[in-house]
This record gives C-alpha cells, structure tokens and sequence, in this order.
C-alpha cells in the first residue's frame, strides 16, 4: 500500500473516528488509490462495508485490498479481521487512530476455534458458530445467510424462514442427539440463538458480547429453548 493511499485511508479513519472506517484499496489505470466506503455496522467496534460502495469500487478498478481502522486500540488483527481477510482472499490493511499505526494482514489458513472466540456479528456469531462445528467435526457445509446487527429486531426471522434450506427439519426436543441444535429466543419474539448439542447434557454456543463456550443444558437454555434440529442432509428450495 503506497504513502499516498495510507494517507487518505488515514484521513478518512480520523474523520470517521471514534467509529471503524472502511474502504478499498483498488488498482485503476495503473495506478493504486483508496476508496472510502460507508460502514453499515452498529457500534464502534466493527465495520460492514455498504454493497453498493464495494460495487462503485469495482468499477473503478480491481479490489487489491481492504483497509479497516482500530479506533483506540492497537492494530493487532481481530479473531474477525482473521476469519474475514481469509473469506475476501485478499489482504487487508489495519489502522490505529490516532496513533497512525498499520498493519498488514495475509490469508494464511486461519480457522477460529469453535471454543473462546470473540463475538462478532456476521463473522463470529452463534450462527457462524453452527456453520463452522457442522465443517469442522462433520465434514458439512452448511450455506451461510446474509444477516444484519440485531435482525430480530428489523420484523426479520433468520432460522425459522431458513432452517429447511440449510437441509435441516424440526424433531422433538426430548429426542435430541449429539450434532442436533437446538433454537433459542433471547430477549426476542422470534428465535434469535442457535447451539449444537454435543450430547452428555452439554450444548456449544456464542452468546453476543461473550466468548463461545461449551455450557450445561438445563435450566435457563432450555427454558428459551423453542426448536430441536436435526440436519438431514436434504435442502429445500
């Protein structure tokens, strides 16, 4: 990434301060330049670059990188940072504000462990959690969903309305095996957590704003507990 461009992305993450900025580090005519994009995410600690600034970005040239500010925090590469710069394929560039510090990070193969990773929406959250245990321990690639900051709060119901096409179907809570999940409502009139049963009594989830963790299921998990689901390897729609 050359001075000019650290010195916009630079500029930009100032501006956006004490928010993440976001943008795009593109290669157009021959020549390397920053776009800055809008950040849809909720918060201060994170950053969703908008679709339609990703979009304007390509047709101005090839998307080399992506560029991200840590506001007030050092630019160590986030769990999220980690698992989304191997999803692009494509290096992504870390700015500390103020202190003007970079980073520069590389697709390397990392995976997130299933146990203690940070929340992230979108990246590393409870359905993220699902996904990568199913890849992980069986071998499974379950389709991923686009989903927005608190989307149970925006008349949205993400697991009811996909579950059948994810290739799983409804089974009585009480006849749970290992590798079922079990869906959750908290503080939600929909279904708004997901966990996998890992049998013995023990379920693995992530919880917004905690690590993931394996828990005893009982008392309070299975009184929100609102599904039991079973994948049966055969997809809807």
């Amino acid at each position: 990434m050359n001075n000019k461009a650290k010195a916009c992305a630079l500029e930009h993450a100032l501006s956006e301060y004490p928010r993440e900025s976001c943008g795009l580090l593109i290669i157009g005519k021959g020549r390397q330049r920053y776009v800055p994009c809008r950040n849809l995410g909720l918060g201060t600690d994170q950053f969703v670059l908008h679709p339609e600034d990703y979009s304007k970005a390509e047709d101005q040239g090839q998307i080399v990188g992506v560029v991200h500010s840590h506001p007030n925090l050092p630019v160590t590469p986030s769990q999220a940072d980690r698992v989304s710069c191997e999803a692009t394929g494509l290096v992504w560039f870390i700015v500390s504000v103020p202190s003007g510090e970079w980073t520069e990070l590389k697709p390397s193969g990392y995976v997130a462990p299933l146990v203690g990773r940070h929340w992230s929406h979108g990246v590393l959250d409870c359905y993220s959690l699902v996904r990568d245990y199913f890849k992980q321990v069986r071998g499974i690639d379950l389709p991923d969903f686009a989903r927005h900051d608190e989307w149970w709060k925006r008349g949205e119901n993400l697991y009811l309305e996909n579950f059948e096409d994810a290739g799983f179907r409804v089974v009585d809570v009480s006849s749970a095996r290992e590798g079922d999940c079990f869906l959750m409502q908290i503080g939600s009139s929909v279904p708004n957590h997901a966990a996998v049963y890992l049998g013995e009594g023990l379920i693995l989830h992530h919880v917004q704003a905690r690590l993931s963790s394996r828990d005893v299921y009982g008392g309070y998990w299975q009184k929100i507990t609102t599904h039991c689901l079973r994948y049966s390897g055969v997809a809807h729609g």
